[in-house]
């Protein structure tokens, strides 16, 4: 069966290690699983399988069945509650979404909402060498030559059901090993019908903004176009922390390199994603994120031309931040069991990184939906 049941495939590749392939991969899936798309994460990178763990459900386990590997089921297809919004307190405060049970529904517009839909959520599944592992611990110590026939066996013999995306985590690198994934997939995913095979829509790029990532990452994108994959956008990930303790904030690595670098090679730039602890804590702790302050991006260059932009940019963080978190607005009340209970896709919408996968997701579907809709 393979990858006949697959309607869209989407790489993450970056040609640098470290700079979050699988957590940008995690937050794709969810964000599509949010958008009532069906969606599967094949994580191929062997030596260093991270889906497992940030998907929590490391304790999975592969079953065979008689046609190949069963993926493990994150969630099911199912209906979320609304996102319920506070009222606004003036004309220049952006009003948080929480959800939580005291808070009035309202709707885009400001006034009271009383009849709200459900949220429609795709089913997402995964397959990772991490599920056939003992251990996290363990190490995985093969050669070029097993690695390419374990990943073409992932590519064949699993059996996906119905799926809208099929995101795959690659490894780092230009190298033997990343030649043989990339023919592979496109000898999987080629037919002379869009209609007989899933398409390959293309892969999404992954940088941080330092210079000696950009650096090469560049060779990523010289890559793709060597080999004939498209590529969809580049995404700055950790561009800009925010402390958790005081709400400021600062670029640690700098910024823009990605914009430029996508500017350069004339393709999409998605989005710059910050570095956000409550993300880091919902994943290894299964912490529903929770929010108090206010965000103030810092430059550091006071002289720069662009302060204007700067202080545009610093206010969508900001204001994105407040409106995907949730305070406690009753200290007495105990909360730690409603906010730490549920679905990570259901607590991921309390994460401050959500809106900005959103507006990610919703760029990727026009491309990807758009193009197919028009070759067929």
């Amino acid at each position: 069966m393979g990858l006949d049941n697959v309607k869209h495939i989407v790489l993450v590749l970056s040609g640098k290690g470290g700079v979050g392939k699988s957590s940008i991969t995690t937050q794709l899936a969810l964000s599509l699983s949010l958008a009532g798309r069906s969606v599967g994460i094949l994580d191929i990178d062997l030596t260093g399988p991270s889906i497992p763990r940030l998907l929590g459900i490391e304790d999975a386990k592969i079953k065979q069945a008689p046609g190949g590997w069963l993926p493990v089921q994150v969630h099911p297809s199912h209906l979320l509650s609304p996102v319920l919004e506070l009222p606004q307190s003036n004309g220049n405060e952006a009003a948080p979404k929480g959800g939580g049970e005291n808070h009035p529904p309202r709707s885009s517009n400001g006034t009271d909402a009383v009849n709200l839909s459900p949220c429609p959520v795709g089913a997402l599944y995964a397959i990772s060498l991490g599920f056939l592992l003992p251990s996290r611990s363990s190490a995985v110590v093969w050669r070029g030559p097993k690695k390419t026939a374990m990943v073409r066996q992932f590519l064949t013999d699993v059996q996906w059901p119905s799926l809208d995306y099929l995101l795959i985590d690659t490894p780092p690198g230009t190298s033997d090993e990343h030649i043989s994934l990339a023919e592979a997939l496109l000898q999987q995913t080629s037919s002379p019908s869009p209609d007989a095979s899933p398409k390959l829509a293309g892969a999404v790029i992954v940088t941080t903004p330092q210079a000696v990532a950009v650096s090469d990452v560049r060779k990523e994108l010289s890559f793709c176009r060597k080999v004939g994959i498209g590529v969809l956008g580049v995404v700055e990930n950790m561009s800009g922390y925010v402390c958790e303790c005081c709400g400021e904030g600062t670029n640690l690595f700098g910024k823009g390199g990605g914009e430029i670098m996508a500017g350069e090679f004339d393709v999409r730039f998605l989005a710059s994603v910050p570095v956000d602890g409550q993300w880091g804590s919902l994943v290894e702790e299964g912490k529903r994120p929770r929010y108090g302050g206010e965000v103030v991006m810092d430059d550091g260059d006071a002289d720069d031309d662009d302060d204007d932009d700067d202080d545009d940019e610093q206010t969508v963080m900001k204001e994105q931040r407040m409106e995907s978190g949730r305070g406690n607005d009753n200290p007495e009340k105990d909360v730690s069991v409603e906010t730490d209970t549920g679905l990570l896709v259901d607590k991921y919408r309390s994460c401050s990184l959500c809106a900005i996968f959103e507006q990610i997701t919703g760029q990727l579907i026009d491309l990807v939906e758009s193009s197919h809709a028009n070759r067929t």
